[in-house]
């Protein structure tokens, strides 16, 4: 071929490729949307999870869908998502499911349930057991499709005044905590309150409450809660792999173009793994922090372990009797989580005890 006819064939083809594009973008519409966030800016982590979301979906749309990410507070407090997106104030919203349970208990499997599945395990819940689906038809009476948008991994148990030797010393204590676990700490003789995460140090640093439970030691590092309480407890028994999700107003999302709605999924995809893997590279190095400032690390007593399992299933059990909904999800989700359990106790969990302990050495 000739230099000429190549480079002549060549341009026609870069003319062709650049008009072809913007009539594939044009046949599109523009669409903006509005994203009410739980969670504070100083939690990057979280609020960065709801802004990794909306950059893809502008990438992948070359800037046609457009969502812009509001911190808590900023349109409604950060407990309100679930009435925004419902009612349609705003398109979205980036949440846990577990604050609203004084709706309906239902709604803690969205996000952890006491002694539930680790992150690994409540992904293969949700994305091959069952637990999507099920989650879905639930939420259709409240005008919310859900989409799985982040995991923060095993949180801690929480910054306590006071230290915890027992069972006892759960009695009266005044206990910042979210969701179902709440029925479980006031039965264990604790008086529990739900605050939103951009509320917390102000009620421990005033004494309004005694103890205080949010994420891990990246989040709570930032937050400052080792300036007002000493003790730092472990494990988080109640959020063993807590799911955060992505609640859309369920007519927007119908009536968002087929590839949108793709992208949008996709990027909650990414979103999800991306936020273990994030929390999984800061905790450690911000625990190391923390210890260096003087925070006490401490177990929780094995017999206040043991007495919130005991009062955690027959819960369960009591509300599958009452609750149709929960009843429906919990004969999906225990099943599984015993299932899973099982293999974890013969692969993941010996792998784990042994690789940590010879480190050690």
């Amino acid at each position: 071929m000739k230099r000429r006819t190549f480079l002549a064939s060549a341009g026609a083809g870069v003319a062709a490729t650049g008009l072809a594009a913007p009539a594939i973008a044009q046949s599109q519409p523009e669409i903006q949307w509005r994203l009410a966030s739980s969670f504070p800016k100083s939690t990057d982590i979280l609020l960065g999870t709801s802004e990794l979301i909306a950059r893809r979906v502008s990438e992948a749309t070359d800037g046609k869908f457009q969502i812009r990410i509001h911190a808590a507070g900023e349109i409604v407090p950060g407990l309100q998502v679930l009435d925004a997106v419902q009612n349609g104030t705003v398109q979205c919203g980036h949440t846990c499911g577990y604050y609203y349970v004084g709706k309906d208990p239902t709604f803690a499997f969205d996000t952890a349930l006491p002694f539930g599945p680790n992150a690994r395990q409540m992904n293969a819940w949700y994305q091959y057991g069952g637990g999507q689906d099920l989650l879905r038809n639930f939420m259709k009476t409240y005008n919310v499709i859900s989409f799985a948008a982040g995991n923060t991994g095993a949180q801690m148990g929480g910054w306590f005044r006071k230290e915890i030797k027992s069972l006892s010393d759960f009695s009266g204590l005044k206990i910042r905590i979210a969701g179902i676990t709440g029925q479980i700490m006031a039965k264990l003789g604790a008086a529990p309150t739900q605050i939103a995460g951009s509320d917390v140090y102000p009620a421990l640093e005033k004494g309004t409450i005694d103890a205080v439970e949010f994420v891990g030691p990246y989040d709570d590092e930032k937050l400052g809660f080792y300036q007002v309480a000493k003790y730092y407890y472990y494990p988080g028994w109640w959020e063993g792999g807590p799911q955060v999700s992505l609640y859309v107003n369920l007519k927007e999302w119908e009536a968002l173009p087929k590839a949108y709605q793709s992208i949008l999924a996709t990027a909650c995809a990414e979103a999800n793994s991306a936020m273990t893997a994030r929390y999984d590279a800061e905790n450690a190095r911000a625990l190391k922090r923390l210890v260096a400032k003087g925070t006490q690390l401490r177990p929780y007593p094995r017999d206040l372990m043991e007495a919130a399992h005991k009062i955690a299933f027959e819960l369960y059990d009591e509300l599958s009797k009452n609750n149709a909904s929960f009843k429906t999800v919990y004969d999906s989700w225990k099943p599984f989580l015993d299932e899973a359990q099982l293999w974890f106790r013969v692969a993941e969990l010996p792998y784990d005890n042994f690789v940590q302990s010879a480190g050690r050495r």
